[in-house]
């Protein structure tokens, strides 16, 4: 409990901070988008790609990412599945997957028949200098297509919770599992947030959150 008060009153210190001074806001990182090939990207025509697009922004990132110079114009935030985030002190994350749930334990909770289950899997690469505890990341996924809130599922099969320590230099992938309404669509917005207290100490905490876009294949 002191530990939680402490890291409140850094935050408020820091907000009361930034506000005084009329600084800008802080960025957390920078974005690592994954290469995209000619074969992979379907074709596009101006009208897909343009002002007037009609596509969704994951749509639009496997789509024309590569054929326009307004991709490298998108913000670091704004990520694609497959996309990293490499926070400014080392430490990354990046989403591998957004897939549909088919696989069941006996005491998983199943959703009902009009919710998509679905499971979002990402790896965490510590490039810090210290032992990174995963007690500092939280997530979240919401509908992106008309909006939508998801729920979270226990599933034990084929997911893996985060939790632990990660060593300097090395990497460990983790799962959340979730359902949303089929009336909500199938493009989610996963957001990782940190609260470790190097963070919140750093003043990095007050710059937007990275999102990644996607689609549950």
């Amino acid at each position: 409990m002191h530990a939680r008060t402490t890291a409140l009153a850094t935050i408020a210190i820091l907000a009361a901070t930034l506000t005084a001074c009329g600084a800008d806001e802080p960025s957390q990182g920078k974005a690592e988008r994954a290469a995209t090939t000619a074969t992979s990207a379907p074709p596009s025509t101006p009208s897909d790609c343009g002002t007037d697009s009609q596509l969704s922004q994951a749509e639009w990132m496997e789509k024309c990412a590569t054929d326009s110079p307004a991709a490298d114009e998108q913000p670091d935030t704004e990520l694609a599945v497959g996309d990293t985030f490499a926070y400014t002190d080392g430490l990354k994350v990046k989403v591998d997957s957004v897939t549909t749930i088919t696989k069941w334990g006996e005491y998983d909770s199943k959703p009902d028949t009009d919710m998509i289950p679905f499971r979002v899997t990402y790896t965490v690469t510590n490039g810090t200098k210290k032992p990174y505890d995963m007690d500092g990341l939280s997530y979240n996924a919401e509908g992106a297509t008309t909006g939508g809130q998801t729920e979270f599922l226990y599933v034990d099969a084929g997911s893996k919770q985060a939790g632990g320590r990660i060593a300097v230099g090395r990497s460990a992938t983790f799962t959340a599992e979730y359902s949303i309404a089929k009336s909500d669509g199938k493009e989610i917005v996963f957001t990782v947030t940190r609260t470790d207290d190097a963070w919140l100490k750093s003043g990095s905490f007050f710059g937007e959150d990275p999102n990644w876009t996607g689609t549950i294949r």
